[in-house]
Parts: structure tokens; sequence; C-alpha cells
């Protein structure tokens, strides 16, 4: 056979061969071009259920923190609420007797009387008429003298003091921090007394001598005893 002939015969074969091979390859192709198209479908729809619960976790925790500042307010609403009603000053005593005033004069005193008294039984609640600090306590009047019996001064955040003598029981010690209408002591008969009762001042410092019609004042922060 000349070679002119064989290559004519071959050439057939050569390109039926290269049509497979070409016709081979683009089958792969396409098969994984659908792959990939297949897998990119199902990757936007694993996306869409992602993206919408990361939406509604913020729209949670937004809702969460609206809630939370709601109550923060609420609760400020309600200690404003109670801080508007709660009195800043008080009666040291309930249910008494008003007996000696303030600058009275008599044989019960060296000089005119320095205070206000309430009679009570003893054993009666003495409360603090407001907040502040016990700068003296204890048996001879706290330091203010034997006619006092047992006594205590409490100095308030307005520069003024109040003094509570007599008494059958003190609660509290020199430093205590006492808030408006707490039990300090219980009312007495110690010292200087004719008989059962709270005897109360105002100064203007903590020492005696330096007294403040009590009635007066109170009546200027509200208290009507």
């Amino acid at each position: 056979m000349s070679k002119r002939t064989m290559i004519h015969r071959l050439r057939p074969s050569v390109l039926r061969t290269r049509g497979a091979v070409v016709a081979a390859g683009m089958g792969a192709v396409m098969v994984v071009g659908a792959g990939a198209g297949v897998a990119s479908a199902d990757a936007g729809k694993a996306t869409k259920p992602v993206a919408a619960n990361a939406a509604s976790a913020v729209a949670a925790q937004a809702d969460a923190q609206a809630k939370a500042a709601a109550k923060k307010a609420d609760a400020k609403k309600v200690a404003k609420k109670k801080a508007k009603k709660a009195p800043s000053w008080v009666k040291p005593v309930n249910n008494y007797t008003l007996t000696a005033s303030f600058a009275q004069g008599g044989a019960m005193w060296s000089a005119k009387h320095s205070g206000q008294d309430f009679a009570v039984p003893i054993g009666t609640p003495v409360k603090a008429v407001n907040g502040g600090t016990v700068v003296k306590a204890g048996a001879n009047g706290g330091g203010d003298g034997p006619a006092y019996g047992n006594a205590i001064v409490i100095k308030h955040a307005n520069g003024k003091y109040s003094q509570y003598a007599h008494l059958s029981k003190i609660n509290v010690s020199v430093g205590s921090k006492v808030k408006t209408g707490q039990l300090i002591a219980k009312s007495g008969n110690t010292g200087n007394s004719s008989g059962p009762h709270l005897h109360f001042e105002i100064r203007t410092t903590p020492n005696y001598g330096s007294a403040l019609n009590p009635a007066n004042f109170l009546r200027g922060v509200g208290v009507t005893i």
C-alpha cells in the first residue's frame, strides 16, 4: 500500500478521535458547569434563611433593648414619685400632749425653757425629725449637762441641729447616720424632769444656748405640732 493511500485512510480516523475527545471535553465542561450552576443555586437557597435568621435576631435584640429602656424609665418615675411623697421633716413623737413651750419661764428652769415638751408615756418611740448624723448621744445630756438626762443631738443637712432629751433608752451612737422618721430612742423621765415627756430642741449649733423656737421652725418646714 502506498504512503498516500495510508494517509487518506488515517485522516478520518484521526478526525473521529479528535471529535470524540472534543465532545468528551465539552461534555465534561457541561457537566461541571451544570454542577456549578446547581451548587450556586443551592448556595443561594441556603443564604436566604441565614439572612432571615440574622435579621430576626437583630430585631429581637432591638425589641429587648427598647423594653429594658422603658422599664428603667418607669422605675425612675416611680422613684421620683416616692421621693415627692416622702416627707422631709416629721414630728419627733406621735400621740402627745404639748406642755412647756419655748421661752416659757418658771421655777423648773434656771433660765427660760429652751425647747418644746411633748408629754408621752415612758417608752414612746422617738423619731429623728429629719435625716442626719448623730453628734451627741448618752447620759449627762450627751455632754450638755445632767438636767437633760439621756439625750441625743443630730446634725441635719441644712446646718441645723435637733435635740431629744429625758430619754429612757438610746438606740444610736455618735457618728450614726439616721433617716427621717427613724426610731432613735424611747422617751423617759431622766434628768431634771417633772414627769414622763420628751424635751425637743432645734439649735443652730450642737450645744446648749443656741436654741430656736422649735414649733416655729417645724411649721416652716411643713410640720405642725
